[in-house]
């Protein structure tokens, strides 16, 4: 069975965005916005795993749309936190490539989708 590419990115990268809280909470002492980075960056491969399991073509359509939007959130706390010097700036690429690199993956699958749709 062929790797699930979006499914392995998006594990990874909540991956990265667990320990990226770590640092700005318990050494940082940041945790209003850490904690909006934690809950956006995580929630992307839930419901990338939600939409494996859908109900149907449009649930899988809506939950994959649900994903985007919380990774086009993130990139705004990441940028945000950018701005405010909480990230270092070879953290915040690393983590802003991937987040780039998710979102690019879920709009070209959803158009795919709904290319089949009709």
């Amino acid at each position: 069975m062929a790797e699930n590419i979006v499914k392995s990115k998006s594990f990874a990268f909540a991956v990265k965005i667990v320990n990226t809280y770590k640092q700005l909470a318990f050494k940082q002492k940041e945790f209003v916005l850490s904690k909006q980075v934690l809950r956006s960056g995580t929630s992307v491969g839930a419901m990338i795993r939600e939409a494996e399991h859908a109900e149907s073509k449009a649930d899988f359509q809506h939950k994959l749309a649900i994903a985007q939007k919380e990774i086009n959130e993130t990139i705004y706390w990441l940028e945000l936190l950018h701005e405010t010097k909480y990230l270092t700036p070879s953290l915040f690429q690393e983590l802003h490539n991937d987040a780039k690199e998710l979102i690019r993956l879920l709009t070209a699958i959803l158009k795919t989708s709904k290319l089949r749709k009709n």
